[in-house]
């Protein structure tokens, strides 16, 4: 999407109360690997890789082809006060029914889950994109199993907007517009 640019999906440097968005590095692959590792965090998911290290390996590949690509991609989410890494959000380009559209996307490491998280970094995601009129609409791709990410999306203003599939996969898509 040329309306999109690079510089612009991405929130290196931006901040939350507790969180500092930054791009991620090859060095956070050990840190990331646990959330691979606990089964609930793909449990929903059909088509990802069962061993862990190569479901995180294809996990990163895909982190820096969006960056190399300019379809924006996950920030690495760090905690300001810990300086640990907690989890990933970020505004994605995506095609679901033939519509590029661009996503919140948020995947949090199941030690931080529960603590809000989630709804922060796709608030800031929210913010960052409307005032920077990157578009009018946003959307979360999310299995119409996975109830927690739905409660995300819902405190963050989106409403279910329709049911899909999306990579062989049931879903659910939310949508806030401005």
């Amino acid at each position: 999407m040329e309306q999109y640019r690079m510089n612009k999906l991405l929130l290196f440097g931006e901040t939350t109360e507790r969180l500092t968005f930054r791009k991620f590095n090859l060095s956070d692959f050990d840190t990331w690997l646990p959330f691979h590792e606990d089964p609930r965090s793909s449990q929903h998911w059909n088509g990802l890789p069962k061993a862990p290290k190569q479901a995180c390996t294809e996990q990163f590949n895909r982190l820096f082809e969006r960056y190399d690509s300019n379809l924006g991609g996950m920030n690495a989410l760090v905690d300001k006060t810990t300086g640990e890494l907690i989890g990933m959000a970020g505004l994605l380009v995506q095609t679901v029914d033939e519509i590029q559209e661009l996503e919140i996307g948020y995947s949090i490491l199941p030690k931080f889950w529960k603590e809000g998280f989630a709804s922060e970094a796709a608030m800031k995601c929210k913010t960052h994109a409307f005032e920077n009129h990157l578009t009018n609409s946003l959307i979360s791709i999310i299995h119409i199993d996975n109830i927690p990410s739905q409660k995300v999306a819902k405190h963050t203003g989106m409403e279910l907007d329709k049911t899909t599939t999306y990579k062989n996969n049931p879903v659910h898509i939310f949508r806030v517009s401005i």
